[in-house]
């Protein structure tokens, strides 16, 4: 049976004339994680403010736990956390300072035994005693992350969480995020650029665009509704003689060195290297990608500015 840890109703959020988020519903499943995605301005940002509290809904009710959040504040954010990579700590403060006067937000038995447990867990160590302008870009994401873990909570906001990082940290933090989901049941809502990220984390993903919700599905199958496939082709003899043919059958391509990437339909591709045979064009390598999660971003995306 479906267990929704958070119901959002008919969200609305004008600013003056301007509708930010437009009579919006959707909801968390305990342990899920769900992508947040849509081109800048969609009002990503925006929801997320309206479920931390941080800004009052026009109209439209955030339940977390079956309550509403405008009547329960306090007891829900005790069990809620969030991060995100534009958040700025007190400059003159150690990673060690921020960490323990941001503890006192929430109801911790044994502070102490917390604050190493985090230190444990996000690898901070060797940043602990560092004063917060030392840090890089890199390592704020990784502190505004660990603040985030502070209350051990049941829901976690995360905006671009592994942005700036290192790739070894980045994966890092996906596989603590996977395994929090795993063995706590830790549900998480992630906005995110990196598309490929997105799709290797998401249970579900949801697509803002200008405020409303345009689709609501599994990654794979927003995947699929993208009917183009990229063909990859090293062409040893007749590179010109491609191009032409590209421009001829009006297929899309893109040029990267010795290699063509050609945009058709999967059920197209077979008439197409017939085509190449038939012109006496000759490739020495070829590969096929399917469509994936940012085929279809940059698909709305390009509606989007028409």
């Amino acid at each position: 049976m479906q267990n929704n840890i958070l119901e959002v109703k008919n969200l609305t959020k004008k600013f003056g004339d301007f509708t930010a988020v437009d009579n919006i519903s959707f909801y968390l499943q305990e342990g899920e994680i769900l992508g947040l995605l849509g081109p800048n301005g969609a009002g990503k940002t925006t929801i997320i403010q309206m479920l931390l509290g941080i800004l009052t809904p026009t109209s439209g009710d955030v339940k977390y736990f079956d309550k509403k959040l405008t009547e329960n504040r306090e007891e829900i954010l005790e069990q809620v956390n969030f991060s995100s990579s534009y958040t700025n700590f007190p400059w003159g403060l150690t990673v060690r300072e921020v960490l323990t006067y941001m503890s006192y937000l929430y109801v911790i038995n044994d502070r102490r035994a917390r604050l190493r447990k985090i230190e444990e867990i996000f690898r901070l160590s060797e940043l602990i005693n560092k004063q917060i302008h030392e840090l890089s870009s890199g390592q704020l994401t990784r502190v505004n992350l660990a603040k985030a873990f502070l209350n051990f909570p049941k829901i976690l906001l995360l905006d671009e969480p592994t942005a700036s990082l290192d790739p070894d940290i980045a994966r890092y933090i996906r596989d603590f995020l996977l395994n929090q989901q795993k063995e706590f049941k830790v549900s998480i809502i992630l906005t995110s650029h990196n598309m490929a990220e997105v799709e290797e984390v998401s249970d579900r993903v949801i697509f803002i665009n200008k405020g409303k919700i345009i689709a609501d599905d599994i990654p794979e199958n927003l995947a699929k509704s993208i009917k183009t496939t990229h063909v990859e082709l090293f062409i040893n003899d007749g590179f010109k003689k491609t191009i032409e043919l590209c421009k001829e059958k009006n297929v899309s391509y893109k040029i990267k060195g010795r290699y063509i990437i050609v945009d058709v339909e999967e059920k197209s591709i077979p008439e197409f290297l017939r085509d190449l045979t038939n012109k006496k064009i000759y490739y020495d390598e070829i590969s096929i990608e399917k469509p994936t999660l940012e085929d279809y971003f940059l698909h709305i995306a390009n509606k989007t500015r028409l």
